[in-house]
């Protein structure tokens, strides 16, 4: 299964299990129309207007144009200028007394009123170009103006470098999707939503399918949505996401389709969950692990907007374990480094005894992270806030060590290791003046867990301080594959329960462990991360009814 949230750009999609085979539908891509054959939009088809504010140029000078748009501003009741989705442009309010209603209209309209004006373009006097403007060579000098909507005293300005609270943009709602940054991302989601059907339908033959809302009770997952029908005592589930009409269409026959599914999930908010979202959801019969990721490779690749650097595939995968070793997480952030290293095999003759104790447990380790320029961007209480972090979440001690640093932070334990290995920490960890090291010692997937979660904790005092260790124009994507299949259950370890759900295929390779070891068993389950967040997750499901039954009979009896 692999599913895509579009809301908050999660990406997934679905899949049953099989042999990748060949495009059933081949020929249909070759009789159609293709994306760059596509024609420019008429952005002023079937409107008053004849051009929209921000396509204006030095090509149209002379030509007679309406406009329709919000006052964005307007400069000693002379000049004017115009917003509307496409852009600004500059408008000359007549002054001559023959034109007199015309200037009313313009100078007496209040900041965001919607008017229609109607004029010449003509050129700007020279050296009052605008060269931050696409319109800026240009003006439009008004002949005739319409009022079309006198707007009121706004609670703020729409401009983009006016700030305004979260609370405050949600209330006036409709104010704040005026803005360049809310207009952009609407249209950006729909122009990407339009090239994932192109590349699916008319390139891959896969069908756009569209299932009920209102459904019956999906087990396990997430909470679902109750709604009360007419009928006494039943009630409709708003389906978490669109499980059950999966499995029906594949046995149906329809071997590669895919929709833009709403989902509803009755769970508490949080930074990366809301009650409602839109998923991509593909599903395709016949196919493998490496046929699915390069599908979503290419959709992504062919749907990505232009005015961002094209990505490069494949993408890089990661196993489980590395991302859990390197990084303390399964969905790293890959743009910058920090990684965890295991400096266990240093200290297996130590004298510090929280360390023997570690090394002396069953799956003890000691691992640590670097943090380069700590010593010289962190302060003492960011130090003190991190370990504090670290004992309140993770029950777990965190000690810092400045091998090479010019303050001398070091407690008594932290300076005995350093008498043990200081010259070993240096050469390992490739330690830099002023670098911190964070190091603990424990179980190797809690100690890797608090690393990883103090990692990014780090990355944010570090740029809040002026580092920029995260390019926000940087787009790291990074499939995560082999996931065990079996974890141990909570409430009573002995027994085992599925990581991700009970029909996921167990990896070929692992099929003889399901019968002597089955928690070591790794699983056909792979995510996709974009910069430390899941966009995106699937499984190639199991297909073979014994093995199904062996799963759920023996191993998930409990």
């Amino acid at each position: 299964m692999f599913s895509c949230w579009l809301s908050r750009q999660y990406w997934g999609f679905s899949t049953p299990t099989g042999r990748i085979a060949h495009l059933i539908r081949g020929s249909l891509s070759r009789t159609l129309v293709l994306s760059s054959q596509r024609r420019t939009p008429e952005f002023s088809s079937f409107v008053a207007r004849t051009n929209t504010c921000g396509e204006l140029r030095s090509s149209h000078l002379g030509q007679e144009v309406t406009l329709c748009g919000w006052i964005q501003y307007r400069r000693q009741n002379i000049f004017l200028v115009l917003r509307d989705f496409h852009g600004l442009v500059q408008v000359v309010i007549p002054q001559e007394e023959s034109a007199a209603s015309v200037k009313k209209i313009l100078c007496e309209a209040p900041v965001e009123s919607v008017v229609q004006v109607s004029g010449t373009v003509i050129s700007r006097p020279p050296g009052q170009e605008n060269p931050k403007m696409p319109t800026g060579e240009i003006e439009v000098k008004v002949k005739t103006a319409e009022l079309l909507n006198s707007c009121k005293k706004l609670p703020f300005e729409i401009k983009d470098f006016v700030k305004k609270t979260e609370a405050l943009r949600l209330q006036y709602r409709y104010l704040d999707l005026r803005s360049f940054q809310m207009q952009y991302n609407l249209r950006l989601r729909s122009q990407m939503v339009m090239k994932m059907r192109e590349y699916l339908c008319n390139l891959h033959g896969f069908v756009d399918i569209e299932t009920p809302t209102l459904f019956k009770r999906t087990p396990g997952g997430a909470k679902e949505f109750v709604i009360p029908s007419r009928e006494p005592g039943k009630f409709y589930c708003l389906p978490q996401s669109p499980q059950q009409f999966k499995q029906l269409l594949m046995v149906g026959g329809l071997d590669r389709y895919f929709q833009v599914a709403r989902c509803y999930r009755d769970e508490g908010s949080r930074p990366d969950r809301q009650p409602e979202f839109t998923q991509i959801d593909i599903e395709m019969s016949f196919v493998d692990q490496t046929g699915i990721r390069s599908l979503i490779e290419g959709l992504l690749q062919y749907s990505w907007p232009n005015d961002k650097d094209p990505l490069v595939v494949p993408f890089p995968s990661m196993t489980f374990v590395e991302a859990l070793a390197s990084y303390g997480t399964d969905k790293p952030d890959t743009r910058f480094g920090m990684k965890i290293i295991d400096i266990s095999d240093m200290f297996r003759n130590t004298e510090v005894e929280f360390l023997q104790d570690a090394l002396s447990k069953p799956q003890g380790a000691v691992k640590a992270i670097c943090i380069s320029e700590g010593a010289k961007y962190l302060k003492r209480k960011d130090i003190e806030s991190i370990r504090k972090f670290a004992a309140d979440h993770f029950n777990q001690e965190v000690l810092p060590v400045f091998p090479k640093a010019s303050r001398n932070w070091n407690t008594p334990v932290a300076q005995s290791i350093l008498e043990e290995q200081r010259s070993g920490l240096i050469r390992l960890m490739e330690i830099q003046e002023d670098d911190v090291v964070l190091l603990t010692a424990g179980e190797h997937k809690k100690a890797c867990s608090v690393l990883g979660k103090l990692r990014l904790e780090c990355a944010d005092l570090l740029e809040a301080r002026g580092l920029v260790l995260r390019d926000p124009a940087l787009f790291s994507f990074l499939w995560v594959v082999d996931f065990p299949l079996f974890l141990p259950k909570e409430e009573n370890p002995g027994e085992l329960e599925s990581a991700h759900h009970p029909f996921t295929a167990p990896h070929p390779s692992d099929l003889q462990l399901l019968y002597t070891e089955p928690e070591k068993v790794r699983s056909q389950h792979y995510d996709l991360v974009l910069n430390g967040s899941e966009i995106g997750g699937g499984s190639i499901r199991i297909h073979d009814a014994e093995l199904q039954r062996y799963i759920l009979a023996t191993l998930l009896k409990g």
